[in-house]
């Protein structure tokens, strides 16, 4: 495959940005290439500058549950646009689209829209400190809930694709107070709440781990965390940055029936568009400056064209078909892997909703530990391959594959057809 566009405008980033890229995963040095710089979208393709098409199994890392450019969504990003891009002053539509938000996750009486996932969860540990007048937090060992300095211990991802277990920047001090405990492990939890349950504010997690590919939560792990956080009087924090509207249209929250304190979201909720919230109960949301005393701020949080890009995309989900796409993208991943084990290969699968991933291993996968132990090597083979004939993949074996309402049958047997061709 010819990239002579896209490496010759890596080469021109790599001059300006930091390694080329404004988010790390982005540079493809975990599977040793070179990015692909894109062009254009339509639906579930992606196009880059050299002209070629890919199948977009990315959805931008989450956001595009109805496709690239939607055509209901990109009529109301042009209108607002016509009206002006922000005003730094408030508007119907961040009204509209907190109502939408509060109507459809069962946790949230209020909510306050910020930038990004990151903020999101910033200002939550901040509320929950505030509200508990506790300062530790806990965390799952491979979890990753943004690049704010506390949750940067032991974070998946990014952070797992390069090997870095912190990163330097961030104090000792910052992190003291940040306990890690392995995802779906009930007992671990248990013996941290008993060793410092008077001193922790929150228990932050993602309800099915999205960040060390996707994990998802066992039997009775999620209601057991609910108790724990009662029973100590810390808030349970769920991270919906990637659950929220993607795995149902009352987050994971809903589908597990698990209510948390509060609850932290982003990618679909702004349409494709840079935004984050968090929301709760609002016996803790009034404590929000300026209805109460806990200081968050931002000039561009509530940006008309994010608002209106989540409301007509909040709108179609209302009156989706989430088990009709669940049982699609559920038939696709038992083909794939069946192609893959007709290969020799070990494979395990995890799959919810419209997310997926591969893990290149033969035992089964419940926690960070067990990703660790999947080969990245073979994970890189199969990347590359996919990738040269046409199928756009995270370039990270610690990511989640994302399929959209866009995609079709002819995508996936496509897909499939390039899968049969793979050597290793």
């Amino acid at each position: 495959m010819n990239i002579e566009k896209s490496k010759n405008l890596f080469d021109r980033a790599c001059k300006t940005i930091p390694g080329g890229v404004n988010s790390p995963v982005r540079a493809c040095k975990n599977v040793h290439c070179d990015p692909l710089f894109i062009a254009s979208a339509k639906g579930s393709h992606i196009q880059t500058v050299d002209g070629k098409d890919f199948i977009d199994f990315i959805g931008s890392w989450g956001p595009m549950l109805l496709g690239h450019a939607h055509e209901e969504v990109h009529k109301a990003i042009c209108e607002a646009s016509l009206r002006g891009t922000s005003y730094g002053a408030p508007c119907e539509a961040e009204v509209i689209l907190a109502e939408k938000v509060c109507f459809a996750l069962p946790s949230c009486d209020m909510v306050r829209m910020v930038n990004s996932g990151t903020e999101a969860t910033m200002s939550a540990l901040r509320l929950a400190r505030a509200v508990t007048g506790k300062n530790k937090l806990v965390k799952i060992i491979g979890g990753y809930h943004g690049h704010g300095d506390a949750f940067l211990a032991s974070a998946g991802s990014g952070l797992a694709t390069f090997s870095i277990p912190g990163t330097p920047g961030v104090p000792q001090s910052t992190v003291q107070d940040t306990l890690l405990v392995p995802y779906n492990d009930l007992e671990a939890a248990k013996a941290i709440f008993e060793k410092h349950g008077d001193d922790i504010a929150a228990f932050f997690v993602e309800p099915c781990a999205g960040n060390m590919g996707l994990v998802l939560p066992l039997d009775g792990y999620l209601q057991g965390l609910r108790e724990l956080c009662t029973k100590y009087g810390a808030l349970l924090v769920f991270d919906e940055v990637i659950t929220g509207f993607r795995v149902s249209y009352q987050g994971a929250q809903g589908r597990f029936n698990v209510i948390p304190d509060l609850t932290t979201m982003g990618k679909i909720i702004g349409g494709g568009l840079p935004v984050g919230a968090y929301g709760g109960k609002s016996e803790y949301m009034s404590r929000i400056a300026p209805a109460g005393d806990v200081y968050q701020a931002g000039t561009l949080s509530g940006n008309p064209l994010a608002m209106v890009a989540g409301i007509a995309t909040l709108n179609i989900l209302e009156k989706a078909d989430y088990k009709g796409l669940e049982a699609r993208v559920l038939a696709f991943v038992k083909e794939l892997v069946g192609i893959l084990q007709s290969k020799g290969l070990d494979v395990q699968y995890q799959h919810i909703a419209s997310m997926f991933t591969l893990f290149f291993t033969d035992k089964p996968v419940h926690n960070f530990a067990d990703v660790e132990k999947a080969s990245v090597a073979i994970f890189e083979s199969f990347y590359k391959q996919m990738r040269e004939m046409g199928i756009f993949l995270s370039p990270s074996a610690f990511e989640t594959a994302m399929v959209s309402f866009a995609h079709t049958d002819d995508d996936f047997n496509k897909t499939l057809d390039v899968a049969k061709q793979l050597k290793f």
